[in-house]
């Protein structure tokens, strides 16, 4: 009898719970505590959750609780959560010169979004890389800071720490006492390094290398054209293209950044720096850090933070969220659907399919963010709406961003948070279609019904 395979999905979903249940049972290690307060398995559970999802939720301080054994494992947990343990683990093999099977190949699709098995080892060897020379570039950027306010050997230390959690938009800090980037909120090198490193890390690998790629073919066409060996009838013809996907994300990244900038200022006022507010703007692209409370917003402005938040990162990064292009689909699909025309952008159809998949997406995650709310409005009936729709939302896209109501809860909210955290890291429509099983095959007689 044939053996049925595990679906891609469920292999991902296992690989995270077993790096949690790893990173659990390290971080209840006496080791790893500095002995300021007595860590549970709860709270150890959480901290794991929220490193593996990328998210930067807290109900315990990383900075004072935890030692640098700790730290360490945070970090790594953080680096494997962001880059993926299927996209590692192909990475690994691609760096030692290895080859992947059909299953394997499957994997990294599913892992990364990917829209087809085309170059599948050389793009997971260029994330990789990638990812690894912008966390050395951005740990130098952080090290001009954190050198001039720590000993030498916990100022590297702090810029590597740091540089990973940007990076990979986990929103950790071991500054202590929870104030996160609020002690450099006018410190412009330290919000240009860590925008820097959000950004590039939420941007999205297949933009980033589709850009790179842009740029060399651009630049060897005009090397060519200035040394006569094409005309530029040809430079014109063989000009290198970004993909649709690129071009949304771009759009979409300067839309919502600049965008979310200018309604916070609008809705905050005085109350807020440009910086501050671009700054904000930036994080609640699921990257976790803050330089201005949020328990001080308006709620006009906490309603913008739940939206950027919702939205999310780009696909392919190691943002989460809803993601920009989910967004961007629904949004042409809802414009078609109201004029009867066809979703069209940059020039291109856009498929049934991704108008579909988007709508769905977007649907799921809602349902969810209502649902889990619900729970938590039942379980801490002490806080407000806002402060409930804030977290749940925050732990649904893996941002991490909180109005200080994380260490406040009880153990079956924290439970509730964590398991929107996986949910949100996995993705709703993962984790729906999962145990799903295949189609029958059989049609069935179709019956109009009234809509609207």
């Amino acid at each position: 009898m044939r053996k049925k395979r595990i679906s891609p999905a469920k292999v991902i979903a296992i690989g995270f719970l077993s790096v949690i249940a790893a990173g659990t049972a390290l971080l209840l290690l006496p080791v790893s505590h500095t002995g300021r307060t007595s860590v549970s398995f709860v709270d150890a559970l959480f901290t794991t959750v929220s490193a593996v999802c990328v998210t930067g939720l807290n109900t315990l301080d990383p900075g004072w609780d935890f030692s640098t054994f700790g730290h360490v494992v945070i970090a790594l947990l953080i680096q494997i959560g962001g880059l993926g343990i299927t996209s590692l683990g192909a990475g690994l093999v691609a760096l030692l010169g290895g080859k992947l099977n059909q299953r394997g190949n499957n994997l990294v699709k599913e892992a990364l979004n990917y829209p087809t098995f085309k170059d599948v080892m050389p793009l997971i060897r260029a994330v990789l890389v990638l990812t690894f020379t912008i966390e050395f570039l951005g740990a130098a950027m952080a090290f001009v800071t954190f050198v001039q306010e720590y000993p030498l050997g916990r100022a590297v230390w702090m810029s590597v720490f740091h540089s990973i959690a940007s990076f990979n938009n986990a929103g950790f800090d071991i500054f202590g006492g929870g104030v996160s980037l609020t002690g450099y909120a006018g410190n412009g090198w330290m919000n240009f390094t860590t925008s820097f490193l959000v950004i590039a890390g939420g941007f999205g690998f297949f933009a980033t290398r589709d850009i790179l790629g842009y740029i060399r073919s651009s630049v060897r066409l005009y090397r060519l054209k200035k040394a006569g060996e094409i005309s530029r009838r040809k430079l014109y013809e063989e000009r290198p293209q970004l993909t649709l996907h690129t071009k949304v994300v771009l759009m979409m990244t300067a839309i919502l950044y600049l965008g979310g900038g200018v309604l916070l200022k609008l809705t905050e006022g005085d109350n807020i720096t440009w910086m501050g507010a671009l700054f904000s703007s930036m994080t609640a692209r699921t990257a976790g850090f803050t330089t201005f409370p949020f328990t001080k917003f308006s709620m006009a402005g906490v309603i913008v933070m739940c939206i950027l938040m919702f939205i999310g990162a780009n696909p392919g990064s190691t943002g989460g969220g809803m993601k920009t292009t989910t967004m961007f689909v629904l949004i042409k699909s809802l414009i078609s659907t109201a004029t009867g025309k066809e979703a069209v952008a940059f020039g291109k159809k856009l498929k049934d399919d991704a108008l579909h998949k988007a709508f769905v997406i977007i649907s799921l995650g809602l349902c969810w963010v209502i649902f889990a709310a619900f729970l938590l409005t039942m379980l801490e009936p002490h806080l407000s709406l806002s402060e409930v729709f804030f977290e749940i939302v925050s732990a649904t896209a893996t941002v991490g961003l909180s109005m200080d109501v994380t260490p406040t809860l009880c153990t079956a909210s924290k439970l509730i948070v964590i398991l929107t955290m996986y949910i949100g890291r996995l993705g709703p429509l993962t984790i729906a279609t999962m145990w799903v099983a295949a189609p029958s095959g059989v049609s069935r007689p179709e019956e109009e019904i009234p809509i609207g």
